[in-house]
């Protein structure tokens, strides 16, 4: 116990904790995440994820920009980061050994390729004195959970599941099936929010403005202490 403690200690010293943002689609987080990167240029960052699919024309190993691979269309829809990211190929044997020692604080297969954010994708975000932003699922976070990140849990929610089934008819960009399946996806998610010692903050997102006050304010703290290191170095 002692030792998860010290770990988590450092790992709190190494670098500004990272945040975690997690919920459901049509809650609002790229919403509220558009108005903190506009206020706070030059505090936050992404890291850069692996992947186990061949490079594309004009790709390099791990040049790109930073990013987050499954925050990657909310970085598309700011235009934060034009072009395809650039990640870290690996071989998919080296990317299960990896997995394996627990190199990886999050992973999935997409198309038979593997995808994934490793430790030290977040700490290089850390070292660079910029508190990596991480858009994780609830397994995601449950896999987060077991590791000594250290992160900011966030919660964006919701006021409710029928205020959520408006906001997405309201896009007209989903099948029946598809938001069938997304609200099914988010009653799942709002449940697990509510789980007791989870979350850190649970935002409901029935104000922008008060919304966002009370995602600024969850993370002042560590916003100030990025400028603070930034003005002295």
């Amino acid at each position: 116990m002692f030792m998860r403690y010290f770990a988590r200690f450092y790992s709190a010293m190494a670098g500004p904790r990272p945040v975690v943002l997690s919920g459901p689609s049509g809650a609002g987080k790229s919403t509220l995440l558009r108005k903190l990167l506009k206020e706070y240029s030059g505090v936050f960052g992404f890291s850069v994820s692996h992947t186990t699919r061949n490079p594309r024309p004009g790709e390099e190993n791990g040049k790109g920009k930073a990013h987050f691979f499954l925050f990657w269309s909310f970085l598309q829809h700011l235009r934060v980061c034009p072009g395809d990211p650039d990640y870290h190929y690996v071989t998919r044997e080296a990317m299960h050994a990896a997995i394996d020692k627990g190199d990886f604080i999050e992973n999935a297969e997409f198309s038979g390729n593997l995808y994934g954010t490793s430790k030290a994708a977040v700490q290089d975000v850390k070292d660079r004195n910029l508190i990596c932003i991480l858009d994780i699922d609830m397994q995601g976070v449950r896999n987060i959970k077991s590791t000594d990140l250290n992160p900011i849990y966030i919660s964006i929610q919701p006021p409710s599941l029928d205020v959520l089934e408006n906001r997405l008819r309201n896009r007209k960009t989903e099948s029946e099936e598809s938001l069938q399946k997304r609200l099914l996806a988010a009653k799942m998610d709002m449940e697990f929010s509510k789980e007791a010692g989870v979350f850190d903050v649970i935002i409901v997102n029935d104000n922008l403005e008060d919304a966002y006050g009370q995602l600024r304010d969850a993370l002042l703290e560590e916003i100030n202490q990025v400028k603070k290191v930034n003005m002295s170095s």
